[in-house]
């Protein structure tokens, strides 16, 4: 039996290493947000600056391995095989529950899933010790930390709304005084500005970088023989002032005789005071629980005592943990953000939505984030009659954006936003925490930037009428997500802890194995839908200012198109004769994929139009009409696979032999079409298009034949409602989708004129 925990010190092993990668992949958007989307310096010497600060952060983070040893729960209280199922419950559920968060995208705390997974695992363990002894439910509490957890909950209502509302204030002031054009302003504007970003910066690495370390308890002759820990917090004010005048001066010796663009240099820096802090104390939540863990397993094999009768006061007394082991961490941390792609994942979520101007949305609006909208706009115009006009103009021309040329496909090569809001989020997040540090306030370093970034891009009016609402439900989802993580990761560590505490070594290793399973699961759906992501047929978006080049350039596209449909239709088809759900499931998926890229192209019409000259009118006809056509064909495919799950989903009986039989005529004839139709624009020979177009008639009456045999069964032998509804539903909209084809391809035959080159819109310089 004793084999068992020395089996579960090495599971232990491999989950804090998965763990690192998982937690990793979702906290590097706190430090690498800011760089990326600014696009200030390039992605590689961000990485290079991170790493840096993740290596450096991670050697010095020993001090903080506390919290997983008596943070949460009284170790006093626990056995050390109690001690040791808490810990494997809880590294099974934060490996999950992050990699969980990684595939949908969203950002989530890393120190709030382990803090409510240990009281989770705590709570249970606790509840089945009081129910053993017979004691009364209220000794639960004196298992658990409860000042700690209490202060944990308070800090993550605290901390979004201060993080938002600092954030948002401190843009506005930074914008109203520096303005779109701030690399046109007065040198001693950006050393003043520089000077007070790098101060923070530089504070917010003394205090949240090394202030948690083990060198933080070290005292020097130099600052009066003091800890570093005991300067830091009574001497703050003047160290910020000496910070500021120095890097003041420093800035603007820079700016003028460097030539050195200071705000790059706050970005440079900040991401790398982030990534230190990041590595430096949120490692615990990674390894913490695996090294307190190896450490209690150390102590009871030393003692002789048994495994149920060796109390964990032991975890109450401080041990460093080997460098090594740290420098290892970091390693594996640094590796991870270099190759993790769901990291870059995660850091799109916020980079969107705190992009300015209009992006394609991931969330969509409800009633809470329109609800807000209006009282924001509301609020918004009464305080603005509230300013007199001019003073309103004044504070108008400081928020005017430089005018950019609408490139087409370009929009995401354009930085989200400008290097001034980089430098006020990385400011900003460096101060709110380094405050709460030096008050021994808890704080999610994810929740702080995170709301950072959203109340610059409010206050920046990065959120217009186009896009608030989306932005807000964005917003309103990730927020709604973090409690989620902490009632999940509470009730997943409590629920896993039970199961491990009677079912020992047994469950152990089911629990293990279907961790491994789900996580290869999500590894596995990630990749494909990446590669649907990038999926050849994807639809390319249009760029030429006339006809015959928007004829060209969208060959491909209609090829792909009639591909798709040939195979959404046939597909739909084979599902009902074969009764096949994950068929149909599958295929109507696909038809909304189609359906949601020829949205894209719509959405993109704006820019088509936009960089159109004045004779090139006939070209957005062109481009409009065809666009139109693409959505009825993917509207025909979206209600005839919608149709086709609906009725074998609810189990409803199925086609008749003769129903399918003509049905697959149909099929089988469009797949001819559709074959010869991709042939001719693949070719770009549009003068087979006449020959195919020539065919309308005959489609239509081979539908119409159809249609009138059925009318005919329902009158005499027919039996089935819900079938004689579907097969109508099924012609009917075959019959439009004929229609809708037959329509794009006389629109293509009759606007190609071979004696004509196309043109291209010429980009304009500005």
């Amino acid at each position: 039996m004793d084999n068992i925990y020395f089996l579960m010190i090495i599971a232990l092993a491999f989950l804090a290493i998965a763990d690192l990668v998982v937690g990793v992949s979702n906290d590097a958007v706190n430090f690498l947000n800011s760089a990326i989307g600014s696009k200030a310096i390039s992605f590689k010497t961000i990485m290079i600056v991170a790493s840096l600060g993740i290596a450096l952060g991670a050697i010095f983070s020993s001090g903080m391995m506390e919290v997983a040893r008596k943070g949460i729960f009284n170790p006093g209280q626990f056995m050390f095989d109690e001690i040791m199922f808490i810990f494997m419950a809880v590294m099974i559920t934060d490996i999950l529950l992050l990699d969980f968060f990684n595939t949908v995208g969203m950002p989530t705390s890393t120190t709030v899933s382990i803090v409510f997974e240990l009281l989770g695992a705590s709570v249970a363990m606790a509840l089945i010790k009081v129910g053993a002894a017979h004691g009364n439910l209220g000794d639960v509490i004196n298992y658990i930390n409860t000042s700690k957890a209490t202060e944990i909950i308070f800090g993550i209502l605290l901390s979004v709304v201060v993080a938002f509302s600092i954030g948002a204030l401190v843009q506005w002031v930074s914008r109203l005084l520096l303005s779109y054009n701030f690399e046109k302003k007065a040198n001693w504007i950006g050393a003043i500005f520089g000077g007070a970003a790098l101060s923070a910066i530089t504070y917010f690495i003394l205090m949240k970088g090394i202030k948690g370390t083990s060198f933080a308890s070290e005292s020097f002759d130099l600052i009066g023989g003091v800890t570093i820990k005991d300067f830091l917090e009574t001497k703050w004010a003047s160290i910020i002032a000496l910070n500021f005048a120095i890097w003041s001066l420093l800035s603007y010796i820079l700016i003028n005789f460097v030539k050195i663009n200071i705000y790059k240099l706050i970005i440079g820096v900040g991401t790398f005071a982030l990534a230190l802090a990041f590595a430096g104390n949120d490692l615990v939540n990674f390894i913490g629980v695996p090294i307190a863990a190896w450490q209690s397993y150390e102590a009871w094999e030393a003692s002789g005592i048994a495994a149920s009768e060796f109390s964990m006061s032991v975890l109450s007394s401080k041990v460093p943990t080997p460098t090594l082991l740290l420098f290892i961490s970091g390693m594996v941390m640094v590796i991870t953000l270099w190759l993790s792609k769901k990291a870059r994942y995660v850091a799109d979520t916020e980079i969107n939505l705190a992009r300015e101007g209009e992006a394609k949305e991931r969330f969509q609006p409800n009633f809470l984030s329109r609800g807000i909208v209006r009282l924001a706009m509301s609020i918004s115009q009464v305080t603005s009659s509230l300013v007199p006009k001019s003073m309103q103009e004044k504070i108008d021309a400081q928020f005017k954006k430089p005018v950019i040329s609408l490139a087409r496909d370009k929009t995401y090569e354009v930085p989200a936003f400008d290097m001034v809001r980089a430098a006020v989020n990385l400011m900003v997040a460096g101060i709110l925490i380094s405050i709460a540090t030096s008050y021994k306030l808890p704080l999610s370093t994810t929740y702080v930037t995170f709301m950072v970034a959203m109340g610059t891009s409010l206050a920046d009016r990065a959120w217009g009428a186009e896009s608030a609402v989306y932005r807000v439900a964005g917003v309103l989802n990730v927020i709604g997500g973090w409690f989620g993580t902490a009632i999940i990761a509470f009730i997943s560590a409590g629920t896993i802890l039970a199961l491990i505490s009677f079912g020992k070594g047994a469950a152990i290793a089911i629990l293990l194995f279907f961790a491994i399973l789900i996580l290869v699961r999500n590894y596995i759906a990630y990749n494909r839908k990446s590669k649907e992501i990038r999926a050849e047929d994807s639809l390319n978006k249009a760029e030429s200012s006339s006809i015959q080049g928007v004829i060209i350039e969208s060959a491909e596209n209609i090829s792909n198109v009639l591909k798709r449909t040939n195979k959404i239709y046939t597909n739909s088809i084979n599902g009902l004769a074969k009764q096949d759900l994950d068929l149909l499931k599958k295929n109507k998926k696909q038809g909304a994929k189609l359906a949601s890229e020829i949205e894209d192209l719509r959405d993109h019409l704006f820019y088509f139009i936009k960089n159109l000259d004045e004779n090139s009118v006939g070209a957005s006809n062109f481009y409009i009409t065809v666009l139109g056509y693409l959505t009825d064909i993917s509207q025909s495919l979206e209600y005839i696979g919608k149709v086709s799950h609906k009725h074998i989903n609810n189990n409803h009986k199925k086609l008749k032999y003769n129903q399918i039989k003509e049905l697959k005529e149909i099929d089988n004839t469009l797949e001819e079409i559709f074959d010869k139709t991709k042939k001719a624009f693949d070719e770009l020979s549009f003068e087979q298009v006449g020959s195919i177009i020539d065919r309308k008639q005959e489609l239509f009456a081979l539908v119409s034949q159809k249609i009138e045999k059925q009318v005919a069964r329902t009158r005499t032998e027919e039996s089935s409602p819900k079938n004689t509804t579907l097969y109508f539903s099924l012609l009917l909209e075959t019959k439009d989708l004929i229609t809708t084809t037959m329509n794009l391809l006389e629109q293509y035959y009759r606007a190609h004129d071979s004696s004509i080159s196309p043109t291209k819109i010429e980009e304009s310089e500005e």
